[in-house]
């Protein structure tokens, strides 16, 4: 038998608003990046838009739903056994362009009826402010995070967010995925940094001191936010979100862990060590001067990261790579990055290399380096082809891919807790098809229910089970020792 996990521990599932929400622009709301976004593949990648093409499909207007839809899809959450729903709020939906004296009080008022129905079904929502959907008007003003304007703009959003729902909602995430700014891709989602910029998210190229100086603000921000939360409302309990991205070296040659180090240190280390710390790390100096980075700190940002440091580490986990100094070392496409391959791992259907341990060696590093703060994992998942089949005339998706890797995943978490780890939490990515981020598909599936939408935008967003669908109600049941 595995592992149990506590019986405080919290099970639930994770989305995005701009992937899953839709009605992108019903009662009052704005357009957001994801809303001139087309839609791409694993081979062409998405197209960001201006302007838009009245020809052209954005995914995210529909997405699957969940405006329309939230009872049905809280009811099915809560009949797996959920007792958290990780979600996220539409920036645009409270101020439809971010520069508004007053809040849509409309957009408010939906997530009332949302947290009050997972209240009512017994799950503790955990909202993410920021994940992916910044005003475009702040995009086409301001160039994105670039501007320090943002920081007092997104303090007006999150404050308006705190001080109406602080009632319902203990857990707050203030930046999803923050590290992912520091990269060229993350300049579309994650801190907005193509003003006039029509093309694809390959096409972006941004200097290391605008991509850095962007996450600079957001760090700012975020920590300007939980300032204020610790000082007006002690029960709530603000973190981080980290996309981690673990690599290892691909061989013992000390140049290839150098190498490996230093990856590691920019994209998993160097966001985290500032949110958790309250403090550049010491490394930050030799990092910025090889990369010809200089940031602009004004006085009194040192002492804001300091005071607002997280309560807890949240981060998603989806694979691993490696890194290597050999130039022909053999690449994978991966989440928002390419990485090297590792002869020991499989990958999926996107070239995602599946590494189940390395979740239970991560959490440990991670535990290790932060003091044993407590953790959440707030994305894991499998991506994949669905096919519907009708057996006795009842819609069915046998989809025993998805859970062989939940099953592999949740039992290294439970040897992890096992470990000593302070793991509070587990949210899959994706628990009801949503479009993916990435790539902007529908036929890239994480759901444990299906849902009736396609590329092409057609689809009557019908809900059904899938297989996995009960195999994770069972996990859930029997605090994670039911694997089987």
């Amino acid at each position: 038998m595995a592992q149990a996990f506590p019986e405080s521990f919290l099970w639930g599932g994770a989305t995005a608003a701009n992937q899953y929400e839709g009605a992108w622009n019903v009662d009052g709301k704005g357009a957001s990046i994801p809303d001139h976004m087309r839609g791409g593949d694993v081979n062409t990648p998405r197209q960001i838009d201006a302007e838009f093409d009245p020809d052209a499909l954005y995914p995210s207007w529909e997405a699957t739903d969940f405006y329309h839809h939230y009872e049905e899809d809280i009811a099915l959450f809560a009949e797996m056994g959920w007792n958290v729903f990780r979600m996220s709020i539409n920036w645009t939906r409270i101020y439809p362009t971010g520069m508004e004296d007053e809040p849509n009080e409309a957009g408010l008022a939906f997530y009332d009826k949302v947290f009050d129905c997972c209240r009512a079904h017994g799950i503790e929502p955990l909202v993410t402010i920021s994940h992916y959907e910044l005003p475009y008007a702040l995009v086409e003003k301001y160039d994105g995070w670039l501007s320090r304007e943002l920081v007092d703009i997104f303090f007006k959003y999150g404050k308006t967010v705190l001080d109406r729902y602080h009632g319902k909602v203990t857990y707050f995430l203030t930046f999803n995925e923050i590290n992912i700014g520091l990269a060229n891709m993350g300049c579309t989602l994650s801190t907005g940094l193509i003003k006039g910029f029509t093309g694809t998210m390959a096409e972006i190229d941004r200097t290391a001191t605008e991509r850095f100086q962007a996450v600079h603000h957001q760090f700012v921000a975020s920590s300007k936010l939980i300032k204020y939360a610790h000082e007006n409302y002690p029960e709530v309990k603000m973190g981080n979100m980290i996309a981690f991205l673990p690599t290892y070296p691909l061989t013992c040659n000390p140049a290839d862990v150098l190498a490996n180090q230093a990856t590691m240190r920019q994209m998993d280390w160097y966001c985290s060590d500032v949110q958790v710390r309250g403090h550049y790390p010491y490394y930050a100096k030799r990092l910025w001067a090889e990369n010809g980075i200089e940031l602009d700190i004004q006085p009194g940002d040192e002492e804001l990261l300091a005071e607002g440091t997280v309560d807890f580490y949240t981060f998603s986990y989806y694979q691993t790579n490696t890194v290597s100094v050999d130039p022909n070392a053999e690449q994978m496409k991966g989440n928002m990055t390419m990485g090297g391959k590792n002869p020991y791992l499989e990958a999926s259907d996107w070239g995602w290399q599946i590494d189940p341990t390395g979740l239970r060696i991560f959490l440990n590093e991670i535990a290790d380096r932060y003091d044993n703060i407590p953790l959440m994992v707030v994305e894991n998942g499998l991506g994949a082809f669905d096919e519907v089949v009708v057996e006795d005339g009842v819609e069915r998706i046998h989809d025993p891919y998805r859970i062989d890797y939940l099953r592999k995943h949740v039992r290294d978490m439970g040897e992890a807790v096992a470990d000593g780890v302070n793991l509070i939490g587990y949210t899959w990515w994706g628990p009801i098809d949503v479009v993916s981020a990435g790539t902007g598909e529908m036929r890239k599936r994480y759901g444990f229910i299906y849902v009736d939408k396609h590329d092409d935008g057609t689809g009557d967003l019908h809900r059904a089970r899938k297989d996995s669908f009960f195999y994770y109600q069972k996990v859930i049941k029997s605090h994670g020792t039911d694997l089987d």
